[in-house]
């Protein structure tokens, strides 16, 4: 029987995280779970005790709806990598200790790729261990890079906001009667998904981006410049490009590293990448003489929650919902993925997989899907993106801005 239930948000939020905390929340309390806490920061905050009981904070139907619109991780997250399993049994004894001294049944985090590696080591040391505590993994991240599931809960809603300034940008860009070249670096980290997002700014009323550079295919900067000059000899005067802030040269360099930049890499390994916008817009510059933007979308991407994806922010609660689910039916060691049913009309489900099959597996934009020598992508990966876009849920207006609901201690 499910006495208390906890849960946690880790690595890079989204705009839709939160509704995935409340899917989480709303659906154990529902199930009769007597507190469901919430870390603070992560799995890094749980070690330091720091957790408090949500019933505390969110306490309405407005609250609720509030929170599913928030962006950003309410709980607050971390980047904090758990050693493998065996190599630091007090640490492992500590976490376990603060779990039972709280009467936790099951145990959520919210997450990507990282976040699902912690989940993957804390289940199989329970098994060690004996305990009784269900561990279940709960999708996130904007980079769409898990294994299995059909797509992630935050990749819609950023696609949607990538779609859609890229499409604004392609207009600011026409304003002048001159050469000018447009660089969009957008993230997504070692797979394109988001970037390829910014095919969706071509339109009946828009040309849209002229190529699209994703990190699945290595990138050549003569070939690069080549192609602007070709663009420009053949009368485009405005040329609008995105690229992958993870795109790396055939010796496997990042290009950003190609420039100036200052290093830092979490406790994951993973490089903070950016830079490769301004590095290729100098390049241009230098080498044609024209006018030229780099332009980071950076963490607007994720944090862009005034033009959310009702699809995504829908699904984001489901997964949450089902996780819930899953746990109380029994079910540890397991994430909730996607399965995409039909694709018109568009019908997924969840469904729950082991989480072995997705913890440090990244997915990445099937190469048939890549075309036009690697610089733009296919019209099935157009189809497979656009449900993912659809509809909108307003924001709950406060004097004329987004109300979010905070966490205050």
């Amino acid at each position: 029987m499910i006495e208390n239930v906890i849960v946690g948000q880790s690595g890079g939020p989204t705009a839709v995280i939160n509704s995935s905390l409340v899917g989480v929340f709303k659906t154990a309390k529902d199930r009769g779970a007597k507190k469901v806490y919430g870390m603070r920061y992560g799995i890094q905050g749980l070690l330091d005790e720091k957790v408090v009981d949500l019933s505390n904070y969110i306490k309405t139907d407005l609250d609720l709806e509030l929170l599913k619109r928030t962006p950003s991780s309410y709980l607050g997250s971390c980047r904090y990598k758990l050693p493998d399993v065996g190599t630091d049994d007090a640490l492992y004894e500590k976490i376990f200790a603060i779990l039972e001294k709280l009467h936790i049944s099951a145990f959520f985090y919210i997450g990507g790729n990282d976040s699902m590696d912690t989940i993957a080591k804390l289940s199989k040391y329970a098994k060690i261990k004996g305990s009784s505590i269900l561990f279940m993994g709960v999708p996130k991240t904007i980079d769409n890079d898990l294994a299995i599931t059909d797509h992630t809960p935050g990749f819609g809603s950023a696609a949607k906001f990538i779609g859609s300034v890229t499409k604004e940008l392609i207009r600011d860009s026409l304003v002048y009667d001159q050469e000018n070249v447009t660089i969009i670096e957008i993230m997504g980290r070692n797979a394109g998904w988001l970037t390829g997002a910014a095919a969706l700014a071509k339109a009946e009323d828009c040309e849209g981006v002229d190529m699209i550079y994703l990190p699945e295919i290595p990138f050549e900067p003569e070939k690069f410049i080549q192609r602007i000059k070709d663009l420009q000899a053949n009368g485009k005067k405005s040329v609008v490009v995105a690229v992958s802030e993870g795109i790396k040269t055939a010796d496997g360099n990042y290009v950003f590293e190609l420039g100036n930049h200052v290093e830092f890499v979490d406790a994951f390994g993973h490089k903070q990448l950016n830079g490769t916008a301004k590095f290729l817009s100098d390049m241009v510059s230098r080498e044609l003489g024209c006018k030229t933007r780099g332009i980071e979308f950076s963490t607007l991407q994720r944090c862009s929650s005034h033009i959310v994806s009702r699809v995504d922010i829908t699904e984001a609660f489901q997964v949450g919902g089902a996780a819930v689910k899953a746990a109380f039916e029994g079910e540890t060691g397991k994430v909730i993925t996607l399965k995409r049913v039909s694709d018109d009309p568009y019908i997924c489900v969840t469904d729950v997989n082991d989480v072995d099959q997705i913890a440090n597996i990244e997915k990445k934009v099937p190469l048939d899907w890549i075309i036009n020598d690697g610089t733009y992508v296919s019209q099935a990966f157009i189809n497979y993106i656009k449900p993912l876009v659809q509809a909108e849920l307003t924001p709950i207006m406060v004097d004329g801005r987004p109300g979010h609901l905070i966490l205050q201690d």
